[in-house]
């Protein structure tokens, strides 16, 4: 059995087309030796200092899922952390909460989480947690993308690095393996630094119901 390689995501918990790049990397592990692990970073953070507010978020809510990602990680490690973004994603798309990430005290409890971690949203008390894994995942790549950021190690040691990739819908079955593989196979390419195709299209959040 082929050892699996470790798929390093560095996500932010409040953007639509990183949960469908996460989806997307989850069905990769079914049809590839992948294992994602999970890791936090923060457009908050990112943005600090810039003039404009790309994220439209001058209250900073941004910064409350953020930091309960992050004293998930620290408290409780990356599977958990990972079972609670599954939960931030899809708690309460039954009643039609699609566009954005669900009630975060349903999420905790659907997670197996302590309510009380919901606390850490409106604290700085995880704060240099958010940026020391931002910084890790950023600093393999520059600060000049965004989330997600995916890292792994290549057959020879070297460490592929790639931001995204940008989806609106999340390939399944062997198409996920096919953009895995394509993906990977680009982005390891010395000198490589960006590829895009069509424009955006709004997320299709409800396929993941």
């Amino acid at each position: 059995m082929a050892e699996k390689t470790i798929a390093d995501f560095w996500f932010d918990p409040s953007c639509p087309y990183t949960w469908i790049t996460s989806r997307w990397l989850l069905e990769v592990e079914k049809v590839r030796p992948v294992e994602v692990r999970w890791r936090v970073m923060s457009l908050s953070v990112l943005n600090e200092g810039r003039d404009d507010d790309p994220e439209g978020d001058p209250e900073g809510y941004l910064w409350v899922p953020v930091r309960i990602c992050a004293a998930v990680q620290q408290e409780y490690g990356q599977e958990a952390l990972g079972r609670l973004y599954t939960a931030m994603w899809t708690c309460g798309r039954d009643r039609g909460e699609q566009e954005w990430i669900g009630p975060l005290h349903d999420a905790l409890a659907a997670a197996g989480l302590p309510l009380e971690l919901a606390e850490a949203g409106t604290s700085t008390a995880y704060d240099e947690a958010v940026r020391a894994s931002h910084a890790e995942g950023i600093g393999l790549i520059g600060d000049h993308v965004g989330t997600p950021v995916v890292a792994v190690t290549g057959a020879g040691g070297e460490r592929v690095v790639f931001f995204g990739p940008v989806i609106s819908r999340a390939p399944t079955g062997e198409q996920a393996g096919r953009l895995w593989d394509g993906t990977l196979l680009v982005a390891a390419i010395p000198g490589f630094h960006e590829l895009k195709g069509a424009p955006h299209e709004k997320p299709r959040l409800g396929d993941l119901m």
